[in-house]
């Protein structure tokens, strides 16, 4: 068997296990210095006027933000269908209906017109996902927002740190944009995730419902020399959805690495439209430097007039040594979705015909020269005629 090459892979050094070992060693191990320094240095980095909130993972961060803005029983929200689960579940979580929309054929964003077509007078929110690490067309969704009164939060899951018309994604005006630092992210905490708004007041709501409706954090609670610092207020139904000082020490050092990790993933993203650009397949979006991507995945699609189909190719791939995935099996397909809408495929044409020819290839800032290769070298046997 040749060198099995994985789909993804997390970048973890010294820098990062000592200060989780700090960590461990100082007693305070859940919600407290680190965290905030974590926060403070997400702050630094995105840009001045930022709030950062850090959270368990990105999608109790999608739950808190609609939370925060109001979102009820018979409230909707518009999700595109080729995304995880995430995106729309939680606003079932709070009773309200998830209007599935298709995707742009070209970027594989939520399609704008789609958009259009899907707002109603009980519409509250849109949810662009940020597909692979590609923006989606901000100024229009803002735009569309502006005209019908309408929040915007960002699922930024693969987005740190896209560019959009040389703004950072989560500095641009939604109202909200929700970050993921799951394990095969740009960074990684392990599980963590970062809420980021400019608004004061919706931040303040997001702090509280991090930890229980508390008004107060543990750390000012329990390590205060003030009289009776015991003392909290319950202020609302909240959840258990703050992140701990391990993860946060991992986040620390992560953050620092960044420009070199997105660096490492620019010059693999480059090397695969150079080596592919001859086979018989769809690339990725290309976008401009403007409009950079964080190249979180590279999600190839198989041409029509290609005899080995999706599946077989995975499973070749699978025998040369290489893992692959497919992101995303669509929401209209998946059985709670598709039953609790009556959802049907051909609703969804273009996200369809993506799903149907789609293979995420493996990308990670660790992967070597070499490996890479051995995916390229293997694609390119898949095709031989």
């Amino acid at each position: 068997m040749p060198d099995f090459i994985p789909f993804a892979l997390p970048e973890i050094g010294d820098d990062e296990i000592n200060e989780v070992v700090d960590t461990l060693k100082s007693g305070w191990v859940t919600s407290g210095p680190k965290v905030k320094r974590f926060e403070s240095d997400f702050e630094a980095y995105i840009g001045k006027g930022l709030k950062a909130i850090a959270v368990n993972s990105a999608t109790s961060g999608l739950h808190m933000a609609l939370e925060a803005l109001g979102v009820t029983a018979g409230d909707e929200i518009i999700v595109p269908s080729l995304t995880f689960t995430s995106t729309a579940e939680v606003g079932i979580y709070l009773g309200a209906t998830i209007k599935l929309v298709d995707v742009d054929p070209i970027t594989l964003t939520i399609d704008i017109n789609a958009i259009k077509n899907a707002i109603t007078p009980k519409t509250k929110v849109i949810m662009p996902v940020h597909y692979a690490g590609l923006s989606c067309n901000m100024d229009e969704i803002l735009k569309i927002a502006k005209q019908n009164n309408l929040k915007v939060v960002e699922d930024a899951a693969h987005a740190l740190p896209t560019l959009y018309k040389g703004k950072m994604i989560g500095t641009l005006r939604s109202d909200i944009t929700v970050f993921s630092f799951y394990a095969n992210k740009t960074i990684t905490t392990g599980e963590g995730g970062m809420v980021v708004t400019r608004d004061s007041k919706l931040a303040k709501r997001l702090r509280i419902m991090r930890l229980h409706g508390i008004d107060r954090d543990a750390s000012e609670r329990f390590h205060s020399k003030k009289a009776a610092s015991y003392f909290y207020q319950i202020v609302a139904a909240g959840f258990k959805y703050n992140m701990t000082d391990i993860n946060a020490s991992i986040g620390i050092h992560q953050l620092k690495k960044l420009p070199g990790f997105f660096k490492r993933r620019q010059y693999l993203s480059q090397r695969y439209y150079e080596f592919l650009d001859d086979m018989p397949l769809i690339l990725p979006f290309k976008e401009s430097k403007d409009n950079a991507s964080s190249c979180h995945l590279f999600v190839i699609r198989i041409m029509d007039d290609v005899k080995i189909n999706r599946d077989d190719l995975i499973a070749f791939l699978a025998s040369k040594g290489v893992s692959t995935s497919v992101h995303y099996v669509p929401l209209h397909r998946q059985p709670y979705w598709k039953e609790k809408y009556h959802l049907k495929n051909e609703d969804f044409p273009e996200t369809e015909k993506a799903y149907q020819s789609m293979i995420t290839l493996p990308l990670y800032s660790a992967m070597t020269d070499a490996q890479q290769d051995q995916v390229i070298d293997a694609l390119s046997e898949a095709f031989l005629p």
